[in-house]
């Protein structure tokens, strides 16, 4: 079991190293900082002068190097557009990302179970037949379209909603919170949804699948015989078995909630990470775009090593494949 894990962890330093080169490398066709931080009158002295303090100079995989030294020890450089240290910016940044990755987080997976396993269980009636072809919206259409048409209904129509911002926040230390405030809540309500809609549709479809699969086996038609209630051999025997591969979906889909916060970042005008990626992206601060990327890659990363871990430690079959 420890020669497993060990290899597994191996294996996520090196895909880390590797993604983080090339993201890093692909910067240099994004554009050249020193056009946006010099001015119309520079000189060829400047620009040179410029690029050797930035270390831009250097080859790619140099650059990349010192990079990831830095980083290891929480400094990501100095954004070029900002001028301020990009690990205190992202500590500005993170609460309203990671804020709103929770609630959609929630949203998508306490609804995406309880429809799944309704329309698993009355998978003929009106109710169920019409979740389903709802949830096709989801799947369906685009996220940032989506986002408009919830801005269109609740915000220009009904004026129930807020269309842009975070509201008023309250500072807890270093840490932002719009959830102690009316406004705060009202804001998080829109860009959730967007947010977690296409999760929970996901989640839902994969939950009904596998409960109907469930619902096939030898062992519950047993519990049916022996007079069990439909209640305790669809909670307690199907819905237990069916959640083993849904808890690894939905681990997954936790850090693609906060990958694809770019888009509902940009749609709301939400202070988030995904927003100050997209302005570093405008404005080439590399720094900025680099320590985004590698803390999304550090997150995908880490959440699939933990799921290889529990699964070995819950299915014996992966520890003897491991041997």
């Amino acid at each position: 079991m420890l020669r497993f894990i060990l290899k597994r962890i191996s294996q996520s330093f090196l895909v880390l190293f590797i993604t983080g080169i090339i993201a890093f490398s692909m910067f240099t066709f994004v554009g050249d900082p020193v056009d946006n931080m010099l001015g119309q009158e520079r000189t060829m002295e400047d620009v040179e002068r410029l690029r050797a303090q930035l270390g831009l100079d250097k080859p790619i995989p140099v650059q990349y190097i010192k990079f990831l030294g830095e980083a290891i020890n929480g400094n990501f450089g100095v954004s070029y557009r900002q001028g301020r240290a990009v690990s205190e910016i992202i500590m500005e940044r993170a609460p309203a990302t990671l804020e709103l990755a929770a609630l959609s987080a929630v949203f998508a997976i306490i609804l995406g179970i309880i429809f799944g396993v309704l329309t698993a269980i009355k998978r003929n009636g009106l109710l169920s037949n019409f979740i389903m072809t709802a949830s096709l919206i989801g799947v369906s259409l685009p996220t940032f379209l989506i986002g408009i048409l919830l801005i269109y209904l609740f915000s220009v129509e009904l004026g129930w909603l807020p269309s842009f911002g975070r509201g008023e926040v309250v500072q807890l230390g270093w840490w932002s919170t719009g959830l102690m405030t009316e406004s705060g809540l009202k804001a998080l309500i829109l860009p959730s949804i967007t947010l977690g809609l296409y999760q929970m549709t996901l989640i839902m479809r994969l939950v009904r699948s596998e409960m109907l699969e469930v619902l096939r086996q030898d062992y519950v038609r047993f519990a049916r015989a022996r007079g069990l209630s439909e209640r305790d051999i669809n909670f307690r025997h199907a819905l237990k078995n069916t959640m083993v591969p849904v808890v690894t979906v939905i681990g997954l889909q936790l850090g693609s909630i906060i990958a694809f916060a770019i888009i509902t970042e940009t749609v709301f005008q939400w202070p988030g990470l995904g927003l100050l990626f997209i302005n570093a992206i405008q404005f080439v601060d590399i720094p900025v775009m680099a320590a985004y990327l590698m803390m999304i890659s550090v997150m995908f990363v880490g959440i699939n090593l933990l799921v290889d871990i529990l699964y070995a430690l819950i299915d014996p079959r992966l520890r003897v494949a491991a041997k």
